[in-house]
């Protein structure tokens, strides 16, 4: 009998921010105005750049992260957590401005609040030679919007000249140039994003069939909900959410855009992808952290693997 042949292993190349997560976990979130005493403070790895390097690496994949952190004991942390992740570094630029922050306050449902101080993060405007080489020896580029607009142009337009899969998570929200759009291959928002980017609000579907005009793939998260996946041409694929108990949904994007961009590079089909990336997600949001909580590979395939079980024999996901 022949063997199977393996799959190649995919390259991934992320542009993004790289963030030192300064995290404060409450009961409930402080309204304005308000006092409120936390349980516990964290400082995290972070950034959705590197957040979705980490989540790529840990899926099987080959990385490359670009961006920049500062010439501080943040950045030196942040490098060394991506290294032991198995992300290569080699272009991650170190300079004078301060290391990104983000303040995260996490409640006991879950949820949380973010402020992000972009720092270091705001001097990524451009390519050198060797980002445009890595992207163009890529299977995929993961973008987000937590550095300047200017750099995440730059990016997906030397991605469109070389014949790599633009993969772009809208966040934080704000308006797109057109120019964007058009080098962009799959868009990733959730429904809070899709719904400011189209003014269509409780109606993801909608949304998406908006978003089309626009650019030829979308998927939405929709959080405990699942995921939409539409496409021109095509029916729209709708994937349920695992079942679980949050503990701290900070990072569970991001860990779902990064294995999603792993299993698409390794050609699984649309909706085998989105259910193995909500399997990652699935797992993130039971662990405490963004980055920390990011699953490897083998935890994925084996969630993914009991959430078809549960499918098949009817019991709900």
């Amino acid at each position: 009998m022949t063997p199977t042949p393996a799959t190649p292993t995919p390259h991934i190349a992320v542009l993004g921010s790289a963030n030192m997560d300064l995290v404060a976990y409450v009961a409930e979130a402080p309204r304005r105005g308000e006092t409120v005493t936390g349980r516990e403070f964290r400082t995290v790895p972070g950034g959705k750049g590197a957040n979705q390097a980490i989540a790529a690496a840990r899926a099987g994949a080959t990385v490359s992260m670009i961006g920049a952190v500062g010439a501080d004991t943040f950045g030196a942390q942040l490098r060394s957590s991506l290294e032991h992740s198995g992300v290569d570094t080699d272009l991650l630029r170190r300079v004078d401005t301060p290391t990104g922050t983000a303040h995260i306050v996490v409640d006991d449902e879950g949820g949380n609040a973010i402020v992000v101080v972009p720092g270091a993060n705001g001097t990524v405007k451009g390519l050198t030679p060797g980002d445009e080489a890595v992207i163009a020896s890529a299977d995929a580029l993961l973008l987000q919007l937590e550095i300047p607009l200017k750099g995440v142009l730059t990016a997906a337009r030397a991605a469109r000249r070389h014949g790599v899969r633009t993969v772009l998570t809208p966040a934080p929200a704000q308006p797109l140039p057109a120019e964007l759009l058009a080098a962009t291959d799959l868009l990733l928002p959730n429904e809070h994003e899709a719904a400011a980017l189209t003014g269509i609000t409780d109606d993801p579907p909608a949304a998406a069939r908006t978003l089309l005009a626009q650019v030829p793939e979308v998927v939405i998260t929709l959080g405990s909900q699942g995921s939409l996946y539409a496409a021109r041409g095509a029916e729209p694929v709708t994937v349920p959410a695992s079942r679980v108990t949050a503990v701290d949904t900070t990072g569970a994007g991001d860990t779902f855009a990064g294995t999603l961009a792993v299993a698409l590079a390794e050609g699984k089909s649309v909706p085998d992808a989105l259910h193995w990336a909500s399997s990652a997600a699935a797992l993130s949001v039971q662990r405490p952290g963004a980055s920390a909580s990011m699953p490897c590979r083998k935890e994925i395939d084996a969630q993914a693997a009991e959430a078809a079980a549960r499918t098949t024999d009817g019991t709900p996901s």
